[in-house]
């Protein structure tokens, strides 16, 4: 797969950006994926049960998200957007009926996150940026998955700045190591190896148990 991966041409920079990091990508792709729904269905559901429950629309809108949310975890992610023939809401109907509820909210999340899967990464922009959350895992996440749609589009600049946000947010060992790396492969591809240097350093030095410290020395000696 490596081979077929540097031979992106040269004059693209996005193919490059992504050729460098398809590898590591490919390989965890599952996982991520899953990590991320594992954390909006357990951390952004509970949240909405529990504070939630007592508020009829905000009652009904929650309740209304559960089969959304089992077709995105199935990776359904047309039904999960859309709905299906027994009339279950897909996000994007449950966002315009439920707007300004925190299902509507999460709905955002999911709804960007589905249409980055499926990639149709510009449409997942605006999904995403309408997310709005604060905590440690979920927020991160939908930052993350910003910062690659950015930089599937070709945006690289926006692309870093989500990488390095998200890093910030989430400041542990499986996210914030992940999009260190990826902002530093971009800085790389813009000729700035100075700030890539600097976060490839902070992976070894701040996130050395995680998985990307595992061979940070080849980026930094590459780089140096």
């Amino acid at each position: 797969m490596k081979q077929q991966n540097t031979q992106q041409p040269e004059t693209n920079i996005t193919a490059e950006v992504i050729s460098k990091s398809e590898a590591f990508v490919t390989k965890y792709k599952m996982q991520i994926g899953m990590a991320i729904a594992a954390i909006i269905l357990i951390v952004g559901g509970s949240i909405l049960y529990q504070t939630q429950v007592s508020e009829p629309r905000a009652k009904e809108a929650s309740e209304s998200i559960f089969k959304a949310e089992s077709y995105f975890a199935a990776g359904d992610y047309e039904k999960a957007l859309n709905g299906d023939e027994q009339g279950n809401m897909g996000f994007k109907q449950i966002i315009d009926e439920f707007s300004g509820t925190p299902t509507a909210n999460i709905a955002n999340a999911y709804a960007g996150l589905s249409l980055a899967q499926s990639g149709s990464f510009e449409e997942a922009i605006p999904y995403l940026k309408a997310f709005d959350g604060s905590d440690k895992m979920v927020a991160p996440g939908v930052l993350s998955a910003l910062g690659n749609c950015y930089a599937n589009t070709g945006d690289l600049n926006s692309a870093v700045s989500k990488f390095i946000e998200a890093a910030k947010a989430a400041d542990n060992n499986t996210i914030s190591p992940y999009c260190l790396l990826q902002a530093g492969i971009i800085y790389e591809k813009q000729g700035n190896k100075a700030e890539a240097l600097k976060v490839y350093n902070e992976i070894k030095e701040k996130y050395f148990a995680s998985l990307q410290a595992m061979d940070i020395e080849k980026y930094i000696n590459r780089v140096k």
